[in-house]
């Protein structure tokens, strides 16, 4: 059974994008355009392996999403990767401490993003 990525992100074109890297992967996907989306998407479905959240997002941010999501024992296993444009170590130090397994800086080069989450998933 392929591993499900929950993909969360305000811009379509980065959410088609990623999607497009993981599904050639192999990966079955989800995309939910932000925080609150994606926590709606996250108990909806049965079981997700990955998500990969971008920062900045309108109604529900990455940070407040990720945070959300580790407050849940359900889900406070579940490898996150934050993927987003703000790149300061003091936004990269907040994305962890808030709960990321990981922070990549767009443009993310497919390989990497690949080679990252089969190794979260590893």
């Amino acid at each position: 059974m392929p591993k499900h990525i929950l993909i969360v992100d305000d811009s379509k074109t980065v959410r088609n994008l990623v999607a497009f890297i993981m599904k050639k992967e192999g990966f079955k996907v989800t995309t939910a355009e932000d925080g609150l989306d994606g926590l709606e998407k996250l108990y909806s479905l049965s079981h997700v392996d990955l998500i990969v959240s971008d920062v900045n997002m309108p109604r529900m941010d990455g940070l407040t999403f990720i945070k959300t999501v580790r407050e849940q024992a359900a889900y406070r296993d579940i490898p996150i990767v934050v993927l987003s444009t703000e790149g300061q170590d003091k936004d990269i130090q907040t994305g962890l401490t808030v709960g990321a397994n990981l922070y990549m800086i767009k443009p993310a080069q497919p390989e990497k993003l690949v080679r990252n989450v089969k190794m979260l998933l590893g």
